[in-house]
C-alpha cells in the first residue's frame, strides 16, 4: 500500500486536461455572444456562474478564480453593450457573479487544503504501518506466504490487528492477533506485542515461553502505562502463535482466545480447534506452564489460513455474517496469494465495501515435492497436546 505522490499541484488540484478546461470557456463565450445578440429584456448573464462552478469540480482555486474573473469580465462586456454598465440590473448581476465566484474559489481552496492535510496524514499512516506491520516475505524457507490487511478506518491505514513472522531453528514462527478496541490505544497495544515478538526472536524461546513473554509485555504495558484509563485497564489481545516446521509435516500452536485457523487438506477444510484455548493475552501476569501446545499435521500441498475476527464478523446488507468456511471450502487451488486475493475481494463485495472491524488475512503453504522426492500423508485435524 502506498500513497500516490506527484498528483497534487501547489494549489492542491490535479492538472486539468484541455478538454475539461474548454467547457467553462465555451460557456462564457456562448452566454456572452447570445446575450449580446438578444433583446435587452432577456438577461442570460446569470448563467455565467456555471463556468467557475464547473471549473471548481476539476481544477484548483487558482484556475477557478481565473475563470470566475473571466466570467465577471464577460458580464461587464454584456452590460456595456446591452444598456449600460450602471443600470441597476447589470450592477446587481455583476455584484452577484463576483460574490459567488469568490465563494466558489474560497470553497475550493479550503477543500484542497483539507486534501493536502489528509494526504500528509495518509503518508504518515503508511509509514507507521510499514514500521509496525512490515510486509511478510513471500517465502521463508520452503514456505510460501501471502497476506492482506484492511483497516476499518481507511484514512488510518492501521488498526488493532497484528501479524508478524520470524525465523526459528527449523521452522517459521508466526503470530496473528487482534487487540480489543480501536483507535490509538489499540495501535499502541499492537505495537507492544509485535515489538516483544520480534525482539525475542534471537532468544529461541519455547512456544509456551514466547506466549508468556508476549502476555507479560501486554500486561506490563497496560498496568504501568495505562494512566488510569478504564479502557486501557480492560485491554487484552486475542492471539495465535505457531511454529510451522520446515522439515517435518506438522505445525505446533498455542491459541489464546483467537479464531481457529483453517487448513485445506485433500480438498477439505478443517478448523484447527485446540482442546483447551488459553485466555487472551494481557489479562493477568503469565507463566509458560499455563499454555498447552497442540500439534497438527501440515504437509506439502496443504494450505493454512490465518485471520482475525473482522473476517468472520463482517456482515452483508441482511446483517448475515460472512461464511468464511463455505468460501474457503469452494477453493480448489493451493496458491496462497490467489486465495488471499480471492478472500480480500469477496469479503469487500459481501460487506458492500464497509467493514466494521480491521481485517488481517494470512495464507501459508508448502509446495508439493517434485517427482521422486517422496512424501507421506498426515491426519491434519487430529491434535496432539504437549508442553
Amino acid at each position: 500500500m502506498s500513497v500516490r505522490r506527484g498528483l497534487v499541484r501547489l494549489d492542491g488540484a490535479r492538472r486539468p486536461s484541455p478538454g475539461w478546461l474548454a467547457v467553462p470557456l465555451a460557456i462564457i463565450v456562448l452566454v456572452t455572444v447570445i446575450d449580446i445578440n438578444t433583446p435587452p429584456t432577456i438577461h442570460l448573464g446569470p448563467l455565467l456562474i456555471a463556468a467557475p462552478a464547473i471549473t471548481a469540480s476539476f481544477a484548483g482555486p487558482a484556475l477557478t478564480g481565473a475563470i470566475g474573473a473571466l466570467a465577471v469580465v464577460a458580464q461587464i462586456v454584456i452590460a456595456v453593450l446591452h444598456g449600460g454598465l450602471t443600470t441597476p440590473n447589470h450592477v446587481a448581476q455583476i455584484a452577484a457573479l463576483l460574490v459567488i465566484s469568490v465563494l466558489v474559489t474560497l470553497f475550493r481552496y479550503v477543500r484542497d487544503r483539507h486534501q493536502r492535510r489528509l494526504t500528509q496524514v495518509q503518508s504518515v499512516a503508511v509509514a507507521a504501518q510499514q514500521v509496525l506491520l512490515r510486509p511478510l516475505p513471500e517465502r521463508i524457507g520452503p514456505l510460501r506466504i501471502a497476506f492482506s490487511y484492511i483497516a476499518a478506518e481507511a484514512e488510518a491505514q492501521i488498526g488493532g490487528d497484528l501479524y508478524a513472522a520470524v525465523p526459528f531453528p527449523g521452522a517459521t514462527r508466526l503470530v496473528v492477533g487482534d487487540v480489543r478496541g480501536k483507535g490509538l490505544s489499540a495501535i499502541e497495544e499492537a505495537a507492544v506485542l509485535i515489538g516483544a515478538f520480534r525482539g525475542s526472536a534471537y532468544r529461541h524461546l519455547s512456544l509456551p515461553g514466547i506466549v508468556a513473554h508476549l502476555g507479560n509485555s501486554v500486561y506490563w504495558n497496560t498496568a504501568h502505562l495505562g494512566d488510569g484509563n478504564p479502557a486501557s485497564e480492560e485491554s487484552f489481545v486475542t492471539a495465535l502463535v505457531m511454529d510451522v516446521h520446515h522439515d517435518e509435516p506438522f505445525l505446533t500452536m498455542v491459541n489464546c482466545g483467537h479464531p481457529p485457523p483453517l487448513l485445506l487438506h485433500d480438498d477439505k477444510v478443517h478448523a484447527l480447534e485446540v482442546p483447551d484455548p488459553a485466555l487472551p493475552l494481557g489479562l493477568s501476569p503469565a507463566d509458560e506452564s499455563e499454555y498447552d501446545v497442540t500439534t497438527f499435521g501440515f504437509e506439502p500441498g496443504d494450505l493454512l489460513l490465518l485471520y482475525t475476527d473482522g473476517v468472520i464478523e463482517a456482515r452483508n446488507r441482511e446483517r448475515a455474517l460472512y461464511p468464511l468456511l463455505e468460501r474457503v471450502a469452494s477453493w480448489n487451488e493451493t496458491d496462497p496469494a490467489s486465495l488471499v486475493r480471492h478472500l480480500h475481494d469477496d469479503l469487500l463485495r459481501y460487506a458492500g465495501g464497509n467493514l466494521d472491524d480491521d481485517v488481517a488475512i494470512i495464507a501459508v503453504a508448502v509446495p508439493q515435492p517434485g517427482p521422486g522426492t517422496g512424501g507421506g500423508t498426515t491426519a491434519p485435524a487430529r491434535p496432539r497436546r504437549g508442553r
